[in-house]
């Protein structure tokens, strides 16, 4: 007979948008239970954080957590051109001058762990592995979730309002039918860790860098880490990048072959792991709540990595929907309006970011940008930052549409009505016995 309990809140998945959901609740005198299908640590990639996660930290509690840990730190982002020319790096600490322009460069099993053991600390009761069989509903709202524990019993837990966190796993997007594809950003990449290769000095050290490929066709990533490695990975359209090609390995064999400035960072090292590729980059759902629901970080939607928005978007969702959830709660009302006043809000921001994403793809030269506009380098770099949620850095955009080309058309807009799908999402494909 399957156990039966109840919750305040019942979070699925404990990855950064479910830890930090529950935390921040908890801090509020919330009851939460989060299941997590995962024994952590885990794998997983999206390891470039970008300043703006300081505020978020800040809340959590976890500041003093990051500053004391291994992690590289991050003071700066540059980018190379498909010539071969750097730019000048775009300092944080230039642009905002507090300690929130520092950041990290982490690995994501080690800080998704330091995050769900800080949601226990703070009084978040986590099961792990624990698995979410389903989302239950009455008179179409959801009224809590069917889990599976480690032991093989199942447990019917009843809650007031059920988040859904779990990630690319995209539950109640899936069951809905809620998922909107980019109709632009249809990327896919092919990524491994090198050891020994060539790094900075200083506050260079941590830097990420963005590559543009020689053929303009997509962009790498070199992110160096703590335990002496480099994470490093080519970002292409789909088809291009995969269609007709051979295995993972081929593929970045290949395009290293095609890029000077990223065969002579790696020649100095070797490789560690063996090959990871994800398909299908952006989607969005086409709400964030319904009645007794919520949906957060990945669970929500992904952008393209270009500019490591990742972990400051699952933050951020976190942290928005934890204020709707709570105030909900205390006034009784848990209805899709109250658990999603948060969207508008939120999906601005991501529009902004995506905006900054799609005009590099287009071509957009940062370098040209600065000199044209020398005085808007500040809000430039806001973007670069993370600061989404502020209207005044749209002020860039009319600026950058001066330099378009005279056929260059507009961007297309992300919204209800591109294409719908259903299914997985960014799975991770990983070649047989060569797992990290």
């Amino acid at each position: 007979m399957a156990l039966e309990s109840s919750t305040d809140v019942a979070v699925v998945g404990g990855g950064p948008a479910g830890s930090t959901v529950s935390t921040l609740l908890a801090q509020r005198g919330v009851k939460v239970r989060l299941f997590e299908r995962d024994r952590f640590p885990r794998f997983h990639i999206g390891e470039s954080l970008i300043p703006e996660t300081y505020w978020v930290f800040k809340k959590l509690n976890m500041l003093e957590k990051m500053k004391k840990s291994a992690f590289v730190k991050k003071y700066s982002v540059q980018f190379v051109n498909a010539a071969g020319k750097m730019s000048a790096p775009f300092y944080f600490h230039d642009n905002k001058d507090h300690e929130c322009s520092q950041t990290w460069q982490v690995i994501r099993s080690e800080f998704d762990t330091m995050m769900l053991d800080n949601a226990r600390e703070h009084g978040v009761q986590v099961h792990q592995p624990a698995r979410v069989l389903e989302t239950l509903f009455e008179g179409g709202r959801a009224v809590g979730v069917r889990v599976k524990h480690e032991d093989g019993g199942e447990e019917t837990v009843r809650a007031k309002v059920v988040v859904d966190a779990s990630g690319q796993s995209t539950m109640l997007q899936n069951k809905f039918k809620l998922r909107l594809w980019d109709p632009v950003l249809n990327k896919g990449a092919v990524w491994t860790y090198w050891k020994g290769a060539y790094r900075d000095s200083g506050r260079d050290e941590g830097a990420t860098v963005v590559i543009q490929t020689p053929n303009k066709q997509g962009w790498w990533w070199y992110i160096p880490q703590h335990d002496e490695t480099v994470s490093i990975g080519v970002v292409a359209p789909f088809d291009y990048l995969f269609k007709g090609r051979g295995s993972h390995e081929q593929i970045f064999n290949e395009e290293m072959a095609q890029c000077p400035e990223v065969q002579k960072r790696l020649s100095t090292g070797e490789r560690a792991t063996g090959f990871f590729a994800t398909k299908d980059y952006s989607y969005r759902s086409s709400q964030v709540a319904g009645d007794g629901w919520v949906l957060i970080g990945d669970a929500f939607g992904f952008l393209d990595p270009l500019y490591s928005s990742g972990v400051l978007l699952a933050l951020k969702s976190g942290d928005l929907a934890a204020d709707a959830i709570a105030d909900g709660l205390a006034k009784g009302d848990t209805s899709a309006a109250q658990l999603g006043r948060w969207g508008d809000t939120f999906n601005k921001g991501i529009d902004r970011m995506r905006r900054l994403v799609c005009e590099y793809y287009d071509g957009f030269s940062f370098g040209r940008f600065v000199k044209e506009y020398p005085h808007l380098k500040n809000r430039v770099t806001d973007l670069l930052i993370g600061d989404l949620f502020d209207d005044a850095v749209d002020e860039v955009w009319g600026p950058l549409e001066s330099l378009y080309p005279p056929e260059k058309k507009a961007i297309p807009a992300w919204s209800a009505g591109d294409r719908e799908v259903t299914g997985k999402v960014n799975e991770l494909y990983l070649p047989e016995g060569e797992l990290r």
